[in-house]
């Protein structure tokens, strides 16, 4: 563990990596375990019980590992567990679990400034936080997602892989994977094409994903009855079948 300047505060050094690097007035609580390669700034705070993986670096006035702010939280032991290669910009807040549970924080993610993730939300890998981004209480995100500036998720929502939420975008419903959102009253616009491209999605599976699309926000069907349709095609495409696990799962209803 290496101090950039002795005037930093720091409770605990038994469980972090001796390579990692710690700005001055930052604090770190107890059980608090950071991995290898991790840069730490000034003027954070890290709280736990929390995790950090490998390789992680946290800018100036982070919040890491905060209480829930939920009011049912009574104190707890809950737990935050954060994955490798990730980036939280200035000012950031990760809030722990409520009440025994776990927020739990994939690999390789990018949480520009501002942005908030609170008390048991999941977030997968390789996805991008715009500043100001927010999630509430129990949202799941994917893989490789992209949440546009002052964007925010209603509690219990997920957002599947691949799909783009435009600019101040307000989700209070299921976002199907590979899709775009956007407005303020968030509404599904089209499939994520560039992301799909930049991705190098092939043109066979963008074609059987625009005849899935089609199915599911073209037809006014009933998601139950859109899901058994895109079944009775028998695609065994990979990202087809996403798709389909993420519809059978569907929690709160799907965003159109």
């Amino acid at each position: 563990m290496e101090a950039t300047n002795p005037s930093h505060i720091l409770i605990t050094k038994k469980n972090i990596a001796k390579d990692v690097k710690i700005g001055p007035w930052t604090y770190i609580g107890p059980d608090v375990i950071i991995d290898s390669g991790t840069e730490i700034g000034s003027h954070v705070v890290i709280n736990g019980p929390t995790k950090i993986g490998k390789r992680c670096k946290i800018h100036s006035f982070a919040s890491i590992g905060g209480d829930s702010q939920d009011k049912k939280y009574q104190g707890e032991t809950s737990y935050l567990e954060i994955g490798d290669d990730n980036i939280f910009r200035e000012y950031v807040t990760i809030n722990r679990g409520n009440g025994g549970s776990s927020t739990k924080i994939g690999n390789n993610n990018l949480f520009m400034a501002y942005v908030h993730i609170a008390h048991d939300c999941i977030v997968g890998n390789n996805n991008v936080f715009s500043n100001s981004a927010t999630l509430a209480g129990h949202v799941t995100i994917g893989n490789h997602c992209i949440l546009s500036g002052f964007s925010g998720f209603h509690q219990f929502c997920t957002m599947g892989s691949y799909s783009f939420l435009g600019m101040r975008a307000c989700v209070s419903k299921d976002v199907v994977p590979f899709t775009l959102v956007a407005g303020a009253e968030a509404a599904v616009k089209g499939l994520n094409l560039e992301g799909l491209k930049r991705h190098n999605f092939s043109d066979a599976t963008i074609e059987l994903l625009k005849n899935c699309y089609k199915i599911i926000f073209r037809q006014g069907l009933t998601l139950k009855k859109a899901l058994e349709l895109i079944k009775q095609q028998n695609y065994t495409n990979h990202e087809v079948q996403i798709l389909i696990s993420f519809l059978e799962n569907v929690n709160r209803g799907i965003l159109r």
